[in-house]
């Protein structure tokens, strides 16, 4: 976007509001409108709370950092496409700024602080695709929305959150991605115990050839609902470990989640992938309720319909209520219990044929 553009813009926001009498133009939200060739990040760097900047239909080679709360920034659905820039444009800005969203592998990065969150901001109808390491990454944010969203093909995740509160995930679509296609954690590189997110909602995405649909790690208080999920290696991953408090307190409800039966080869962290709906591992206290879970089937230790497995670092999943999911033609089995039976997890009125050990049917 130009100066002259964004003047134009502000001069028009002016004098509609003198027109009206309404508050001060300083004080009046506005649009930044960005066309095919101009740079989204100049708007975004021009834009105030409460602003929107506007991205028409086009590829932009370029990567986005949003540091502005209550700033939105929108795009025309999967006609706008935000892609890396050429590799050595890439290497040019990684020298100029080693820390930045696009050296970092980003493709849009929403950012606060550790002791003072970006606020309110969303991000909606767009497509973000290609990028070394995550489409859309945010770290110290209270109520993000995230709408709408293409989020294909990038290294490592799709969408990505840490440390933040209240985010909302909705009807965002991550395909392709090397890990999680959606996911979201207290820390990504400390140790500690699981942080509350204050309600956060994961709701109606659509979660396909990942090699995991959802990853939830470390966190408490939130809801997985209404998602589809198929084709990835795994559907749903709740982790938690030992430090507390522990990762649980949450719901994961009305999931879709059909033969997601990808191989996914081991890593440092986990074994194999192939064949498994929803896992709970080292969490406590968290519901699972309502979900379809159908056609998965897979070998690995993990494989199942819905599965509670020990954590490799031996923290135990307690006290979770698996309730009321139709689960049809999972192997090994529609219920994996791998803990013992006097951590007090509840299996009941599940609608499924075969689990292991018997009986939780």
């Amino acid at each position: 976007m130009t100066k002259r553009q964004i003047t134009y813009l502000a001069c028009t926001t002016a004098l509609l509001g003198a027109l009206s009498g309404t508050a001060p133009a300083s004080a009046a939200p506005r649009t930044l409108v960005v066309h095919p060739g101009e740079s989204i990040q100049k708007a975004v760097d021009a834009a105030r709370s409460g602003d929107t900047v506007r991205v028409l239909a086009g590829t932009y080679h370029e990567s986005v950092t949003v540091r502005t709360s209550g700033l939105t920034l929108r795009g025309a659905g999967d006609r706008t496409v935000i892609k890396p820039p050429a590799k050595t444009a890439v290497t040019a800005a990684a020298k100029k700024a080693p820390a930045g969203c696009l050296a970092q592998g980003n493709g849009i990065c929403v950012l606060g602080q550790k002791a003072k969150a970006v606020r309110d901001v969303t991000v909606t109808s767009l497509k973000v695709t290609g990028f070394a390491r995550t489409g859309l990454w945010a770290a110290d944010t209270d109520r993000l929305t995230v709408r709408k969203v293409i989020a294909d093909d990038n290294g490592q995740w799709g969408i990505a959150q840490e440390r933040s509160t209240r985010g909302v995930l909705r009807d965002n679509t991550a395909r392709g991605n090397k890990d999680a296609g959606l996911f979201l954690a207290n820390s990504v590189t400390a140790e500690e115990g699981a942080k509350d997110s204050k309600g956060a909602v994961i709701d109606r995405n659509h979660l396909e050839d990942n090699r995991i649909g959802i990853t939830v790690r470390r966190l408490r208080n939130l809801a997985v609902t209404s998602n589809y999920l198929t084709g990835n290696c795994a559907g749903v991953f709740v982790v938690g470990d030992e430090n507390k408090p522990r990762a649980g307190a949450l719901t994961v409800a009305y999931n879709r989640l059909e033969r997601n039966n990808k191989y996914c080869a081991k890593t440092p962290r986990l074994p194999y992938l192939q064949g498994t709906g929803i896992v709970l591992t080292g969490t406590e206290q968290a519901t699972v309720t309502r979900n379809v879970i159908t056609g998965h089937s897979g070998k690995s230790p993990l494989s199942g319909g819905i599965v509670l497995f020990k954590s490799f670092v031996g923290a135990t999943s307690e006290r979770n209520r698996i309730t009321g999911n139709h689960l049809e033609n999972n192997s090994p089995a529609d219920l994996v219990n791998q803990e013992a039976a006097k951590n007090g997890n509840a299996f009941d009125g599940n609608s499924c044929r075969a689990s292991k050990p018997a009986g939780l049917c």
